[in-house]
């Protein structure tokens, strides 16, 4: 997704995951207003853009270096494009603000970028050195360093199980305390390290990098992911006009989880009980959920694009 030049200086390059699937879901037309709740590196952005114009897209993102990076490369969509920096769960206010009415598409390509992967000094990477930092918003306080060195014992185990689904969170927590007692864990190999060192040389064999977990799980604390998803998801719906789409790519499974959850509440009529002969709770269906099954990657997109593995797309339409 991006090229680091001799110099260090990162350029941002995207190979959007799925995006035929995106398209196709979302259902782009000349004239249509797409909102990008995650724009990233605007792959998908740009392919929007040059299927809807001189429809509206409003790219969202909480890296200002991401938006920075955008607003030059779609220089040629600058009246079509906005680019706004801020959090996705605040896509009420966001759209609010611009005076935004319904929409025909709402896109979230949750994670982490290639771009932020690849770049050493934002933190995100446990193949690369840099220091523990992990914000998407670097404007924020919080970092993974200050996770790592001050959360107590079983801060740390809830953190590492129940966001990066670590079997040997709870070891792994007992060993970074155990480090940090010595001195501070402020860089990614350091942290890989002691996890290397928790977890039995014969867990390691299997499943990839054994720090893939954790960073994980770090990662979306320090983002307050999780919360944010189960903030916005029900508030997008909103903004969709009848027959708009929404469409969500996750790479885990709690990510997943929630847009399957909500998607099927979200398309259920009528709760009553069964033994009512008329109903009384009024409730009708907001959308059609368009994807019965979630939607992977074909093998051919896991060649081209290694990290593409682990998505999977969910999609529904308002009614």
């Amino acid at each position: 997704m991006n090229i680091e030049n001799r110099k260090g200086r990162t350029k941002y390059e995207h190979t959007p995951v799925l995006l035929a699937e995106v398209l196709y879901y979302l259902n782009c037309k000349i004239g249509s207003t797409i909102v990008d709740c995650t724009l990233g590196g605007a792959g998908h952005a740009e392919a929007v853009l040059d299927l809807i114009e001189p429809g509206e897209l409003i790219g969202i993102d909480k890296d200002n270096a991401a938006i920075s990076a955008a607003t030059k490369h779609l220089a040629r969509f600058s009246q079509q494009a906005k680019f706004i920096q801020g959090d996705f769960r605040d896509l009420d206010e966001i759209l609010t603000r611009l005076g935004v009415g319904k929409v025909d598409g709402i896109l979230f390509d949750l994670g982490v970028s290639s771009n932020q992967l690849d770049s050493p000094e934002r933190g995100f990477s446990y193949r690369l050195d840099g220091p523990l930092d992990m914000r998407m918003d670097r404007s924020q306080t919080k970092t993974a360093a200050d996770v790592v060195n001050e959360y107590s014992l079983s801060e740390l185990t809830s953190v590492i199980k129940k966001y990066g689904e670590e079997r040997w969170a709870s070891r792994i927590a007992q060993f970074v305390v155990k480090a940090r007692e010595k001195k501070p864990l402020n860089t990614t190999l350091d942290l890989v390290k002691v996890i290397k060192d928790a977890i039995p040389a014969s867990a390691r064999r299997t499943g990839g990098n054994p720090a893939k977990r954790t960073f994980q799980s770090l990662r979306i604390e320090v983002n307050q992911e999780i919360l944010a998803l189960n903030d916005v998801l029900g508030d997008a719906v909103k903004w969709l006009k009848v027959g708009g789409r929404i469409v969500v790519i996750s790479y885990h499974s709690l990510e997943d989880r929630i847009a399957k959850n909500l998607f099927s509440e979200l398309s259920k009529g009528c709760i009553c009980p069964p033994s009512l002969a008329v109903c009384v709770c009024s409730k009708k269906p907001l959308i059609k959920v368009l994807t019965k099954k979630v939607v992977r990657p074909q093998e051919d997109e896991i060649k081209r694009n290694p990290r593409a593995r682990s998505a999977r797309l969910r999609a529904a339409e308002r009614i």
